[in-house]
């Protein structure tokens, strides 16, 4: 049976780096079987697949034939639940994760003709029986029309040392103030670029996830869609 997109359900997560949205995003899709669209992965994968070609990021129309041309997958695995992003045919999970591919992410984000050429893609994710959209503009421009709408963000020390823990368990050589410091530089570049600004949508639940556990905040969110 298909459903139009219109009646397909969504829930938007959006927020800052390090808010907790992917972790939040995929145990919610998970408890509701929805789908999970990353859409961050998105333009991290572009960002990766522009440097593995050796392009200037700076150069928009580069970055925009890059957006169209670069293949991106999502692949579950069953060793331990984590979804991999195959990026044209190459598995670079563990390389979007990085501080550059964030920034890479953010500097392309800001380009409206790559926005656009990533927003088909996104939309395309929106199938039945519904959607847990995880990113910065899910329910202010991609999905505006979003039934459930949820704004996540945490102070920038906690997100640093989430982030900060995160990439030491993986053997990267990182500092806590290094990371606080591109954590507040990013949030001040994707708050103040003209394209889509990181805010909440009007009708989104704020939740500020600063000292909270993970299963406090999945609770919160699976409140605003199951009351």
């Amino acid at each position: 049976m298909s459903h139009a997109p219109s009646v397909v359900p969504v829930l938007t997560i959006d927020g800052p780096s390090g808010s907790g949205k992917g972790t939040i995003s995929a145990l919610v899709a998970e408890r509701l079987g929805w789908r999970l669209l990353d859409s961050g992965a998105l333009y991290r994968a572009v960002g990766y697949a522009a440097g593995m070609a050796g392009l200037d990021l700076s150069d928009e129309e580069a970055m925009t034939r890059c957006a169209h041309g670069t293949k991106i997958q999502f692949r579950p695995t069953t060793d331990d639940g984590e979804t991999r992003v195959i990026v044209n045919g190459h598995d670079a999970t563990d390389e979007l994760r990085t501080e550059t591919a964030g920034a890479a992410a953010s500097a392309i984000a800001s380009m409206p003709s790559v926005r656009e050429a990533l927003v088909a893609l996104q939309l395309g994710f929106r199938k039945a029986p519904g959607l847990v959209a995880d990113g910065r503009d899910m329910g202010t421009v991609i999905f505006p029309d979003a039934a459930y709408k949820v704004f996540l963000t945490a102070s920038a020390a906690e997100r640093a040392k989430r982030r900060y823990k995160q990439l030491k368990e993986k053997g990267l050589s990182v500092t806590l103030g290094g990371l606080q410091r591109e954590i507040e530089a990013r949030d001040s570049r994707d708050a103040s670029r003209a394209v889509a600004p990181l805010k909440p949508a009007e009708d989104a639940l704020l939740v500020d996830t600063t000292g909270m556990g993970i299963d406090e905040v999945v609770a919160k969110v699976l409140a605003v869609v199951q009351p």
